[in-house]
């Protein structure tokens, strides 16, 4: 099949996980033989060669605004891809819902890939919750296929609006990695740090771990993976923080990010919105113990191979990290089961195999 992917902001991923789950699938789609095209934005993609890993990129300008950068760039695909034969288009994130028309009137089957609930975030004003309540409504007719990548979303849809959609999960990576550069950069030892990995955002309780790590006793370091191009202020307030053992390092992305997770002593998932989260996935996939917000998207992931905390309880967080630090075979155990987890329930070419099956039914 000829197939194109846009809504993402492109790869080599450099942020995000709609771009990490699209660099995963992307290449084995095209060595199974289908003719892949991944469009990018020109101000966050800075990759020069025509194919990546057997996939062509297509870069093409965008507005580099908070609200306007998504539905811009998915506009201005959508538009460019008018004319190209696609056997179907994949398009990710509600938020480019009205924009699955385009291809549809060219003949071309389009599949949305929803994503969370983007309105229960907090960095979007009445407006940006607003929009994006329309966008979920504009869903459930303007693409050929809806696909939810976790079963609360899955139900959301269908309680909602009485919209079917297609349940495919994100996949997660099952070795982990021995090389340890990016440890020696940050003057980190093996099994000696805390890992949080986020966009720096307040739905995502960056502030809670920090405040929470900062009340806890041991000679374990807490490592900040992460940052955000539109929350400079919140940002800047997590770097006040005194406590030295707390380390901030920006985006990491590639071999560095995979060294952190496969090095770490626990792995710390605090978001509170959204389907399934590729850092939870990867935390997983790399052995980690995860201690995780106790919401319902992380128990349909984790189940029971992992442990929880509650943003209810004021005390939550620092109690539960504090009983991992302290009991080191708790967390031995936890790395066991959710290895068996993972392997059983998340590979990517399972993934792709359910995306693939999807495309050609779509495309007849």
């Amino acid at each position: 099949m000829k197939i194109a992917i846009m809504g993402i902001r492109g790869i080599p991923a450099n942020y995000g996980g709609f771009e990490t789950f699209i660099e995963q699938m992307a290449p084995r789609l095209a060595e199974r033989g289908h003719e892949v095209t991944v469009y990018g934005r020109s101000n966050i993609i800075d990759y020069r060669e025509p194919f990546y890993k057997g996939v062509r990129i297509r870069i093409l300008p965008t507005i580099s605004h908070k609200y306007l950068d998504t539905v811009v760039h998915t506009l201005v695909c959508t538009l460019c891809s008018f004319f190209i034969p696609y056997d179907v288009v994949f398009i990710c994130n509600s938020a480019n819902a009205a924009f699955c028309i385009l291809p549809r009137l060219a003949g071309k089957p389009v599949i949305l890939n929803v994503d969370g609930l983007e309105w229960k975030r907090q960095k979007w004003n009445w407006a940006g919750k607003a929009f994006y309540r329309i966008s979920e409504f504009l869903a459930t007719f303007t693409p050929t296929a809806v696909v939810s990548d976790a079963r609360e979303v899955q139900s959301y849809y269908q309680e909602k609006f009485q919209k079917e959609s297609t349940y495919i999960p994100y996949g997660a990576p099952e070795t982990p990695v021995r090389s340890r550069e990016t440890l020696d950069r940050f003057g980190l030892e093996e099994r000696e740090y805390v890992l949080y990995v986020s966009r720096m955002e307040p739905e995502n309780n960056a502030h809670r771990v920090v405040e929470a790590f900062e009340k806890v006793k041991t000679d374990k370091k807490l490592v900040m993976v992460g940052d955000a191009p539109y929350a400079s202020d919140y940002i800047a307030g997590l770097r006040a923080t005194r406590d030295p053992r707390i380390i901030f390092t920006g985006y990491i992305f590639g071999q560095g990010y995979r060294e952190l997770q496969s090095h770490a002593y626990c792995y710390v998932q605090a978001t509170e919105v959204g389907g399934t989260h590729p850092a939870l996935l990867e935390g997983m996939g790399y052995g980690n113990c995860v201690l995780a917000n106790d919401v319902p998207e992380h128990h349909e992931v984790l189940g029971q191979a992992g442990c929880y905390f509650s943003t209810r309880e004021r005390d939550s967080l620092r109690a539960r990290l504090q009983h991992l630090l302290d009991h080191p075979l708790d967390v031995a155990r936890y790395r066991q089961v959710v290895r068996e987890r993972v392997h059983a329930r998340y590979s990517w070419d399972k993934v792709t195999s359910d995306y693939e099956a999807l495309f050609k039914k779509v495309a007849g």
